[in-house]
């Protein structure tokens, strides 16, 4: 077996008898951890080769032994998002050819829904992949033979598991999680860790994120891997404290989250030394390597792993690095360079040229494509270059800027806009935990700029688990009444405000928001991504607060405001995009 396979890192853990899996005071060693993984593969291979498990789990110890023991086994966990609707997970589990339903005790009922569906066994996720109670003792030493069994097993580009895309922007696609897909990775990362660290896990294990940043380096490096059932903003620092945990891993907006706590004295003192993740804002990242002590480490990619860059201190704040060789900005019209972004105090002045699409032209770097879904790979792979559909623009000095998803650009009175400027600038106004910026439709034509604000105020629902649960549903009463209203608004200054996007000289005027909702919490996926489109599915028809800007400044929408935008659509022909 090569060393660039997961199954490789971790028979090098099957005689390590330190502390290799911590889930709730209780731990495992390496080596049981390792043992498990084999009965769990063999129980698998009972039922045929090659079988195609979907899962429905949280975090749990089980879920780690049963991607393990696919490693070892030849099979293939699909991760199914118990946060996606019955449907959704049957339409999931039927384009992955899943032939066996597992979940853990919370998903039962979905679990026997889908495996109804499919006409296709549902059992108990740990009847498959039990993990024995931790023993202090070391188990006797695992017999060579079976060692060089295990080394005829699978090849780097044997599936361990199928991982569905966030589904921010679209349909979730399938991505094909190879052997060395999850080594590479997890080899390059454990070069941060030793043995005697601590990786703290509480991103979702059906994710690609924590496999690739949390566990498999864990695996690699031999660090012990500190598992929560789920994340909590409030629960992470004493979690990394009780467990000693030196290294973590985030999505999203988990950063943003955990700030949003009451900040103590003593933050700092914690054993916490690096925060590597993506998708942090730079005012997140800044503030949490600050407040509790340690080095955040940024970074750019994706599920499809075609495509990464690498933070470099020296650049300017926000920046993603610079382009690797080979990764290209490119116009997805023509297909040709963009050219680097002129940039006076901040704002952007060309990004008409400037912002482009993250084009990988010298191959597909570590994906593997996805599953059974050929339309999908020819979207993203075009003449052997695969086009991420992330956008970006490059300053005179090379470095990069993330501008936002193929589907967050705003046509404003005929400019075109990246929402993620704007919305770095209005994490800056105080009080604000995170910002999402997106198009609604303008009555007469293009787009307008709407901004969602979760403020400090309103954000002690984050503090505990983050759910994925979409915002209020479109046609509700107009916000900015009731507790719920109350609540949203937290401190909200719309005079501060408005003084605020005044001072910023790196917003235009076209820039500026035009409609203001202040929420409890940000619709967004498992790993805390935002999904964007509810937020404009909703616009201003929502249970929250709305503010709207006009000549005299932000005030509350009311019920006569809303009746006149609609009839103002429907001078101008437009009011079917109000029913979108």
């Amino acid at each position: 077996m090569t060393a660039d396979t997961l199954a490789s890192l971790l028979l090098a853990r099957a005689e390590d008898d330190r502390p290799g899996l911590v889930y709730e005071g209780r731990v495992w060693s390496w080596r049981e951890h390792v043992a498990a993984c084999r009965a769990a593969g063999d129980r698998l291979s009972a039922r045929g080769a090659g079988t195609h498990v979907g899962v429905l789990s949280e975090n749990v110890p089980e879920l780690v032994v049963l991607i393990g023991g696919a490693a070892l086994a030849g099979h293939v966990v699909v991760a199914l998002n118990p946060t996606r609707s019955v449907d959704e997970l049957i339409r999931d589990a039927r384009a992955t050819d899943v032939d066996l339903v597992l979940a853990d005790g919370s998903c039962g009922g979905i679990a026997r829904a889908v495996s109804e569906a499919l006409g296709v066994t549902a059992l108990p996720l740990a009847s498959e992949a039990p993990c024995a109670a931790p023993r202090t003792a070391a188990r006797e030493a695992v017999p060579e033979g079976a060692v060089r069994a295990a080394g005829a097993g699978p090849d780097p580009g044997g599936l361990v598991m199928l991982i569905f895309t966030s589904g921010t922007s679209g349909r979730p696609r399938a991505v094909r999680i190879t052997q060395r897909k999850l080594a590479v990775p997890g080899s390059s990362l454990a070069a941060l860790l030793t043995p005697d660290d601590a990786v703290y896990c509480s991103m979702p294990l059906f994710h690609s994120g924590a496999l690739m940043a949390a566990y498999a380096p864990a695996v690699a490096s031999g660090a012990a891997l500190v598992v929560r059932q789920r994340f909590s903003a409030s629960g992470l620092l004493p979690d990394i404290r009780r467990y000693g945990c030196t290294y973590l891993h985030y999505v999203g907006k988990a950063l943003s989250y955990v700030l949003a706590t009451p900040e103590q004295p003593g933050d700092a003192d914690n054993p916490l030394r690096i925060a590597f993740g993506n998708e942090g804002s730079a005012v997140a990242v800044r503030r949490f390597g600050e407040r509790f002590g340690c080095l955040v480490i940024d970074a750019f990619g994706s599920t499809e792993t075609a495509i990464s860059l690498t933070p470099d201190p020296a650049g300017p704040p926000g920046c993603l690095g610079r382009l690797p060789e080979g990764v290209r900005i490119l116009d997805p019209f023509t297909a040709r360079p963009c050219p680097p972004a002129r940039i006076e105090d901040g704002r952007l002045l060309n990004p008409d040229e400037a912002i482009g699409e993250l084009v990988n032209t010298g191959g597909l770097g570590l994906f593997e494509g996805y599953y059974n879904d050929p339309d999908a790979d020819a979207e993203r792979i075009r003449d052997g270059a695969f086009w991420s559909g992330d956008l970006a623009y490059q300053d005179a000095g090379g470095y990069v800027f993330f501008a936002g998803r193929g589907t967050e650009r705003l046509r404003v009175d005929g400019e075109n806009l990246a929402v993620a400027p704007i919305e770095a600038a209005l994490r800056e106004f105080g009080g604000v935990v995170e910002a999402a910026v997106y198009p609604v439709p303008d009555p007469a034509a293009g787009d307008q700029v709407m901004a969602a604000l979760v403020l400090e105020g309103a954000a002690g629902a984050q503090t505990a688990a983050v759910s994925a649960a979409g915002s209020g549903a479109a046609g509700a009463e107009v916000a900015g009444s009731g507790a719920a209203g109350a609540a949203a608004s937290g401190a909200f200054d719309p005079g501060a405000f408005a003084a605020f996007l005044a001072s910023r000289r790196d917003l235009g005027a076209k820039s500026l928001p035009r409609f203001v909702r202040l929420c409890r919490e940000l619709p967004q996926t498992a790993s805390h991504k935002v999904i964007k489109r509810h937020l404009a599915r909703d616009a201003w028809r929502t249970t929250d607060p709305v503010w709207v800007r006009g000549p005299d400044g932000l005030r509350l929408l009311t019920e006569a405001d809303v009746k006149g935008i609609e009839e103002e659509f429907v001078r101008h022909g437009r009011q079917h995009l109000l029913e979108t």
